[in-house]
């Protein structure tokens, strides 16, 4: 079976990516339920666990909807107004994230984030309080950092490498550095948890003036809605906030309670800010049916599609970007770079077309310019392609060392694109530096002589190992014997030699160590 990058990059090196969380315990009260806790996370981390996720998991998905920038700041407003009344007083941010799948999630720390497909589904401002007081709460009442808490995402780490969303349409790019996010994004909150969450997001719509009642129909629909199997729901906020007939019964409750008090609806001033999201949808449906075309192969079918969708919103830069990348894989790349360069101007802080320009740029021998483009897609999204291509670039210029630096961080991705990567790094590394790909250990058999297991962790098959046994002098080994490895060695592939060192006990043993002083790539690579 193939190893991908990451799996033999853990048998060359341990990767710091971020410093452990510092888990110290406290009391502290819960600001939204004023219940006492345990709190291991402290606010300043959960500020800064928000802060670090943000931005990389909005561009993970699409980037956000820059088309109406009017429609953000009225997302950002209704926020608003809900986050002067809430419990917890944070740094509330509303995005909109360009992206079909019908979908909102909070990260620490009070960053929000709505995808462009449910505020079609949506039917009045109200309900649009609804999903953002509910989010809201979750922030403020501390679920994320409850999770992390509770171990069941980070694991006694920050952030992960090499952690591609597997869930998205960007999994194939190796996504680095965002692991938590994506993780804390995508988690189904328990049964305690969306209870709060609707609870006090009812209070908190009744505080900012909106008819609560808005909340009941939501759930109702959505209970619909995953009744029929709803294509999109399913894996959008279905799969993070499971409806059920208990939760529609459980908000009209704890409407009546509050003595059903009504309150603005905004249904008409709802439509008129999405009208022409809806105006557009076919224009976003064909874009996703493009997009599916392009992953089959169907070049011809994806471009007639993403025709369709730049004829009815010539402005969206996503349709521009898709058109560049279907170009480039046709062979046509002048047109797919200006297609691209429409993309950035229309969004110039999106890492997509920004990383396929660069890797098209590289392609036509424009080093300097692929280069720069690159630098800017990672720097919104570090991802494996991202440093692959720069990577490719430094190779082409001579800059083995910068290659190696990049080829190295692209290898530590489970995609595929970190595969490619785990190779050239081994094609350009190996030699010079064998012990990093190929490992020695050392053991005793029963009549107390030296065994030595070689294994190859490299990505690619190995020949010519030389092994060198002695104790560790300085930084180098006062060598006691040496041993060659006459046989070819796959990628994963381990071979045991029995030495001539002994007999010898074991606490003399311990003292030796085994070093790969040589190995070469076999030529059938």
């Amino acid at each position: 079976m193939r190893q991908s990058g990451l799996q033999y990059i853990r048998g060359l090196m341990l990767l710091v990516v971020a410093a452990p969380l510092a888990l110290i315990s406290g009391c502290a009260v819960n600001p939204v339920t004023g219940k006492n806790e345990i709190a291991f996370v402290s606010e300043s981390q959960e500020l800064a666990l928000g802060k670090k996720n943000y931005g990389p998991y909005r561009q993970a998905q699409g980037g956000d909807y820059v088309v109406e920038p009017e429609l953000t700041r009225y997302v950002q407003s209704v926020g608003d107004r809900l986050a002067k009344v809430s419990d917890r007083k944070l740094p509330y941010e509303f995005s909109v994230v360009n992206d079909s799948t019908p979908n909102a999630w909070a990260l620490p720390g009070g960053k929000i984030a709505l995808n462009r497909g449910l505020l079609v589904e949506l039917r009045s401002e109200a309900e649009l309080a609804a999903v953002l007081g509910h989010e809201i709460v979750h922030a403020a009442a501390r679920h994320s950092a409850q999770s992390i808490e509770r171990g069941a995402f980070l694991k006694g780490a920050l952030l992960a490498a090499g952690v591609a969303l597997a869930d998205t349409d960007y999994r194939d790019i190796g996504l680095l550095g965002a692991g938590v996010g994506a993780q804390l994004t995508n988690q189904k909150f328990g049964r305690d948890d969306e209870t709060e969450a609707d609870l006090y997001g009812i209070r908190y719509m009744v505080r900012a003036g909106y008819d609560p009642a808005a909340a009941v129909g939501l759930q109702e629909t959505f209970v619909r809605l995953a009744e029929g199997k709803q294509p999109g729901w399913v894996e959008g906020l279905f799969a993070s906030h499971p409806p059920s007939q208990a939760r529609v019964q459980a908000n009209r409750a704890q409407v009546a309670e509050l003595g059903n008090p009504g309150g603005e609806v905004g249904a008409a001033r709802y439509q008129r800010a999405i009208a022409r999201l809806k105006r557009n949808q076919p224009a976003y449906a064909a874009f996703d049916e493009a997009r599916k075309a392009l992953k089959k192969g169907d070049t011809r079918a994806a471009l007639n599609k993403v025709d369709k969708a730049i004829k009815i919103e010539p402005k969206e830069a996503l349709f521009y970007g898709l058109r560049g990348e279907i170009k480039a894989a046709q062979g046509e790349e002048r047109a797919a770079i200006k297609d691209l360069d429409r993309a950035v101007a229309l969004n110039p802080n999106y890492f997509r077309p920004l990383l396929v320009r660069g890797m098209t740029r590289r392609a036509f021998g424009d080093s300097g310019a692929a280069k720069r483009d690159l630098e800017r897609s990672i720097a919104l999204l570090p991802t494996a392609e991202g440093f692959y291509g720069l990577g490719r670039a430094a190779q082409t210029d001579g800059r083995r060392d910068q290659a190696v630096d990049y080829y190295r961080k692209a290898s530590t991705s489970s995609s595929e694109v970190g595969s490619r990567a785990g190779k050239a790094l081994a094609r350009l590394d190996l030699r010079d530096n064998p012990e990093r790909y190929v490992k020695a250990t050392l053991g005793l058999t029963r009549q107390g002589y030296l065994l030595v297991q070689v294994t190859n962790w490299a990505p690619l098959a190995v020949d010519g190992v030389r092994v060198v046994i002695g104790v560790r002098s300085g930084a180098g080994i006062r060598e006691q014997a040496s041993y060659r490895i006459d046989r070819r060695l796959a990628s994963g592939a381990s071979v045991r030699l029995k030495t001539d060192l002994g007999p010898i006990d074991q606490s003399n043993a311990r003292r030796l160590v085994a070093v790969v002083s040589d190995a070469r790539l076999a030529e059938r690579n």
